[in-house]
């Protein structure tokens, strides 16, 4: 089993990438790799509204996403299309 952390190694991201079975959660280090997006734009999409992590945490909690979800948005394409469109204007503005 894959340690919870926020960081992985080489080794631990192919394993996870190549598991046949996901967890039930992934915490937002997960996400991101599954995703293919950075593990800081991960509060971007959730401000966004593109992911809703499980419960209701605090803001400064850890926040845990449905696998199921974040699987499902990892194979549509308007959802990736939205969610790098999201995470561009949310660094354009913050660069200027």
């Amino acid at each position: 089993m894959i340690a919870r952390r926020e960081t992985f190694s080489a080794t631990e991201k192919i394993a996870l990438l190549s598991c046949r079975r996901l967890p039930g959660r992934l915490n937002t280090s997960e996400t991101a790799l599954l995703l293919g997006v950075q593990e800081h734009d991960i509060f971007v999409l959730v401000a966004a509204k593109l992911i809703v992590p499980l419960g209701k945490p605090a803001s400064n909690a850890p926040k845990y996403f449905a696998a199921v979800e974040v699987a499902a948005n990892a194979e549509n394409p308007q959802w990736l299309a939205e969610a790098t469109k999201a995470i561009t204007k949310y660094w354009l503005r913050k660069n200027q």
